[in-house]
């Protein structure tokens, strides 16, 4: 039988992961075959789960193993942990992705589930795989499970603030369109983490037609517990809350929703009264005035600056070779066909677009560096 599937979507920083490893160990403790699948770029979804030990990423391996012409293999990014007391061990991915600044972490999750479907991950004798999703981006890799029905079921995590809710908003609105164009994925509901009571998240759950299936209150041992890399369903009071959780889902007792989220307007007006008047628009001369700019309207300015950036540009196309600046002159200035160009310049179309490659690379380089 293949995995069970649930994706995990929440905010950075609301206890995302904490719900999703206090969840793969108390479907561990119901003797579960389970893996957690981190899927975020800064890969510590699965740290309390191992211990502490953070897990080498599926994009760090496949790097390594790719610059030595090496397939990857499932025992390079795929761990367990057995845990005294528990029936089965817990499998932990990090997918990971490129450091700080230095690459999509979208591209990332999108490879690294490229990686995984090679491997088979979907006929693994896995009986849950939790995804833990980064949801406060509007990235399409990080709704791969969504767009691909990769995850069968979603769950949304949130608090009771603004900023949160509005993440949960925008991921029930994402696997609704998703829906509408043939997705499979189905919305289980919404868990609130550290619940204070407000009401809040529930008066949003209601709004928008969502189940609300758990409320974790606010617990210090419980944050102890995760900050030192062990697990909060250790405690009583937390353990029969994801226990009821973990057993609804296991026996299919919970109806998916139907929910579509809430627009905008219908959204903010949860939190107070909003003016439907327009937004009143900065005018040039406010922005100008002070600067003794004689254009009144900006107009001056920015041609200015326009064509100081289509001098310093031609002077980047002059440093290029006599063939990089024949081709490039061709296609990017008189918009020539690559087919035309190739013909023109008695090249192979191959070499044209190598050449008009080569052009642009180095003008970027000239012109950012000058």
């Amino acid at each position: 039988m293949a995995a069970r599937t649930i994706a995990i979507y929440g905010k950075g920083g609301i206890g995302k992961s904490f719900t999703t490893t206090n969840l793969s160990a108390t479907f561990a403790l119901m003797n579960q075959r389970v893996l957690q699948l981190g899927c975020d770029p800064k890969h510590d979804s699965t740290t309390s789960l191992f211990g502490g030990i953070p897990l080498p990423t599926v994009t760090d391996l496949f790097a390594e193993k790719n610059a030595r012409n090496e397939p990857v293999t499932i025992s390079d990014i795929v761990f367990r942990r057995d845990i005294a007391g528990f029936p089965q061990p817990i499998y932990g991915i990090e997918l990971g992705g490129p450091q700080v600044g230095r690459g999509c972490g979208g591209r990332g999750i999108i490879s690294g589930f490229d990686v995984l479907e090679k491997l088979g991950i979907f006929k693994w004798d896995i009986d849950i795989i939790l995804m833990d999703f980064l949801g406060d981006v509007v990235c399409g890799g990080f709704a791969t499970p969504l767009a691909r029905s990769l995850s069968e079921e979603v769950i949304l995590v949130t608090n009771n603030d603004r900023q949160s809710i509005f993440t949960a908003n925008n991921i029930c609105q994402a696997n609704n369109y998703f829906r509408t164009i043939g997705g499979q994925s189905r919305l289980l509901g919404l868990i609130i983490n550290r619940d204070d009571g407000s009401g809040v998240a529930e008066r949003y759950a209601k709004a928008a037609g969502i189940t609300v299936l758990m409320k974790v209150p606010y617990n210090a041992e419980a944050r102890d517990k995760d900050d030192s890399f062990d697990f909060a369903i250790r405690i009583p009071a937390i353990r029969e809350k994801f226990q009821k959780l973990a057993e609804d889902i296991v026996n299919d007792r919970i109806t998916p929703c139907e929910a579509v989220g809430l627009d905008f307007m219908g959204f903010v007006r949860l939190f107070g009264e909003v003016s439907d008047d327009a937004p009143q628009p900065a005018t040039p001369e406010e922005l100008f005035g002070r600067k003794g700019n004689d254009s009144g309207n900006g107009t001056v300015a920015q041609k200015s600056a326009l064509d100081s950036d289509d001098k310093k540009m031609q002077r980047c196309i002059e440093k290029l070779t006599a063939e990089q600046q024949e081709v490039y002159r061709m296609a990017e200035q008189e918009k020539k066909a690559i087919s035309k160009v190739a013909e023109l310049t008695h090249r192979e179309e191959s070499a044209v677009r190598e050449l008009l490659a080569n052009a642009r690379k180095e003008l970027a380089r000239l012109f950012f560096e000058n």
